[in-house]
């Protein structure tokens, strides 16, 4: 089964982890990899640097960052496989556990990809 976790740090900024904790999470992420439960992971940069995009009504809204509750930020996101809900649980303690502050958000994802890349297919060009 394929779990996302969406990881929010327990810090108040929007400060990179130390080059420490980066090290101990690389360690975490080599050995998860290794054994096959890790299938991707990236953090993400301040929401300084982000937007929030809302239809409401037929109509958009674009709002951009930094946003004011940084307690609910998401600081990054692993897709993990695990055999249960129970063994994904265990899987993101060791990954707070790394991090020493923060909480995870653990969902089940569908069985089957929504979406699988093709080589050939060619980028949608962005509109401006």
């Amino acid at each position: 089964m394929r779990f996302m976790t969406l990881y929010k740090p327990g810090r108040e900024s929007d400060a990179p982890p130390s080059p420490e904790e980066m090290a101990k999470v690389g360690r975490l992420i080599e050995e998860m990899a290794k054994a096959g439960v890790l299938l991707a992971t990236d953090g993400l940069q301040p929401s300084a640097k982000g937007a929030r995009v809302r239809i409401e009504n037929g109509t958009f809204t674009v709002v951009d960052g930094p946003f004011a509750e940084t307690k609910e930020l998401i600081g990054g996101f692993a897709i993990i496989e695990a055999t249960s809900k129970e063994h994904a649980i265990e899987l993101t303690k060791r990954f707070l556990e790394t991090m020493g502050e923060g909480e995870s958000e653990i969902r089940l994802m569908h069985e089957a990809p929504a979406f699988s890349p093709e080589p050939e297919r060619e980028l949608l060009a962005a509109k401006p």
